[in-house]
């Protein structure tokens, strides 16, 4: 059985102060990827459910779950891969945050583990930061660069939102 400290341990690197653009992007999202599953580390089933405060739904696996939807989208829009929807629909847009009674948190962090692998398995097709993509479902043109700033951008907001999750639950602190 894996614990949880296992399956949420550190495997932050710290991303490199200077050199390519592109290694620094790459350096700053898996940073921030790994950041958001070391702020669950240690805890228990219930309290990587423990809500924030009413009326909020928001909890720790329920950011593991919507950053899985979020990788899903890195390029979901953008190519003709498209997955369905993981943890919400139409009808339950909240589906990531609201549907926890029977989440599992080894499936959860696999399923936000395969949605990173798809994600860099995208990048690494698409080497050029200034490569103009157009979104399927706007027509809308957005370029490889914008899609890391807006993935680290996500990323960096969520996390914030963990520390504050995390030290409610148990007080504990820190990167």
């Amino acid at each position: 059985m894996t614990t949880t400290e296992e399956l949420f341990a550190d495997n932050r690197r710290e991303p490199p102060y200077g050199g390519p653009e592109r290694e620094q992007l790459d350096g700053w999202l898996d940073y921030h990827r790994e950041t958001l599953l070391t702020k669950c580390q240690g805890l228990t089933a219930e309290q990587l459910k423990a809500r924030s405060c009413a009326p909020s739904t928001l909890s720790l696996l329920g950011l593991v779950r919507h950053m899985a939807e979020v990788e899903a989208w890195f390029n979901n829009d953008v190519t003709d891969g498209r997955i369905a929807p993981i943890y919400y629909s139409e009808e339950d847009p909240d589906g990531d945050f609201d549907n926890l009674g029977d989440a599992d948190a080894a499936d959860d962090v696999a399923t936000f583990r395969r949605s990173v692998a798809r994600s860099r398995e995208f990048s690494v097709h698409h080497a050029d930061l200034d490569e103009v993509l157009t979104r399927r479902r706007t027509g809308e043109e957005i370029t490889l660069r914008w899609i890391y700033l807006h993935m680290i951008e996500e990323y960096a907001r969520h996390n914030g939102h963990a520390d504050l999750l995390r030290e409610r639950i148990d007080g504990v602190t820190g990167d």
